[in-house]
């Protein structure tokens, strides 16, 4: 019997390398080209309603969204729209505005100038820009203006709007085949033919490739995987990726982070989307935090601090360490806005918090800083770690706040001007 070949780590850590594209600027951010994998978001306001809408994208900014898309799809939403530009530019927000155009996009950027002067770039649908004979004018009008005002755009076909005329001569010439395919193999062909022909086109109308992101998304993850595969594939575009109509809650997230996660691994995507249906009322910046920390648990980019807690069990029935997690995580993400500028480098931090004896010490010693909860029948002691050494024991009522302490102090000594860590913090 042969003996099986022993894998080497090194040989299958890590993601592979990044698919080569074409880098483009929107606004002050680079897409693409070996760029870092953009965030972005997209508003639920009404975009003719200004002051909302400038409030959901300064949030989305201040959450990390590094572009942020609005729906222009009337009028109204037109006029608005530089006006949107205005008053965050007056809070001082420069995150990148995308404008989402769907059938009358070519009417409303030429009929409100302002409107496309102030957008960043343009998202258009080849399966909507227009019907029939009209298609390809309409197209053409929207490629003219965005290149009198050097805008990038994104070509985004998407599965729940194709360009039925091509669908159905594909649909057709499959039929005639000797070997056909099945449906869905013939409308995910569609969907990339869809995104490279349009792209095609805009090259001809004299748009440059340096000023194009492709994108193809559909609603279920196998389909979402071997559509992007194939556009790849087969272009040197940079790509936008995002699971149209993920869904809420965990199917949402866990929906997304699987396709998303899976093409990413294969070096394809230079910016990505977390299209989540907020609950009623629900905080639309959930899927910014979800796309970073899809990012930063793959390895791909650094946001916030990590915080590492253990997910309970009977040794651990008291609740403090679950509260202590979560309020630590909650403090972090509050905070990272100003710590950007006064604490370079905090986002490389590792924090634990866990609740017992059996991997809280261990765990503990691997982050920057780390404390170990007593577990249930355990002493009423938490070591504290800070660089793998045992810093302190904290005791009685206040630990989750004598903790939090020592993780402000640290942060200021490691990353800020630094002054020493507190002798003492509560009773040894």
């Amino acid at each position: 019997m042969n003996k099986p070949e022993t894998m080497n780590p090194s040989d299958v850590a890590g993601p592979r390398p990044r698919h080569q594209t074409t880098q483009v600027m929107v606004g002050n951010v680079a897409v693409g080209g070996g760029a870092p994998i953009v965030v972005q978001s997209m508003t639920n306001t009404d975009t003719a309603d200004v002051e909302g809408t400038i409030a959901q994208v300064a949030a989305l900014s201040r959450a990390g969204s590094e572009m942020v898309r609005i729906t222009v799809d009337r009028e109204e939403a037109a006029a608005a729209v530089p006006h949107i530009r205005d008053g965050l530019r007056k809070r001082g927000i420069t995150t990148p505005l995308i404008g989402d155009f769907h059938y009358i996009g070519h009417k409303l950027l030429a009929e409100y100038p302002a409107c496309a002067e102030a957008l960043d770039k343009y998202r258009i649908n080849p399966g909507n820009v227009g019907f029939k004979n009209k298609r390809d004018t309409q197209f053409a009008d929207i490629i003219e203006i965005a290149n009198k005002n050097n805008k990038p755009v994104r070509i985004g076909a998407n599965w729940g709007s194709l360009d039925q005329e091509l669908l159905t001569k594909l649909m057709d010439e499959n039929t005639a085949s000797p070997t056909p395919r099945d449906a869905r193999a013939v409308t995910r062909e569609a969907m990339v033919q869809s995104a490279l022909l349009s792209a095609a086109r805009a090259q001809e109308l004299g748009m440059p490739k340096n000023r194009m992101i492709l994108s193809a998304k559909v609603s279920a993850v196998q389909d979402l995987i071997a559509v992007y595969q194939d556009l790849a594939r087969r272009s040197d575009y940079a790509i936008h990726l995002g699971l149209t109509e993920a869904g809420m809650g965990s199917k949402g997230i866990v929906a997304s982070s699987a396709a998303l996660g899976i093409l990413l691994q294969d070096g394809i995507g230079d910016t990505i989307r977390i299209s989540l249906t907020p609950e009623p009322g629900g905080d639309r910046t959930l899927e910014v935090q979800v796309a970073q920390e899809l990012l930063q648990t793959m390895g791909f980019r650094t946001f916030v601090p990590l915080v590492a807690a253990c997910p309970g069990c009977g040794r651990t029935t008291s609740t403090t360490f679950q509260e202590l997690a979560r309020s630590i995580q909650d403090f972090i993400r509050e905070e990272m806005p100003g710590w950007k500028t006064k604490y370079p480098g905090v986002e490389q931090l590792n924090v634990a918090v866990m609740g017992c004896i059996v991997n809280g010490p261990g765990e503990s010693k691997h982050a920057n800083i780390g404390i170990s909860l007593p577990g249930t029948g355990e002493a009423p002691a938490a070591p504290v770690f800070v660089d793998g050494k045992k810093f302190r024991t904290l005791r009685g009522t206040t630990i989750a706040a004598d903790f939090k302490a020592l993780v402000i102090d640290y942060i200021d000594q490691r990353y800020g001007e630094g002054r020493k860590l507190p002798e003492t913090t509560a009773a040894e």
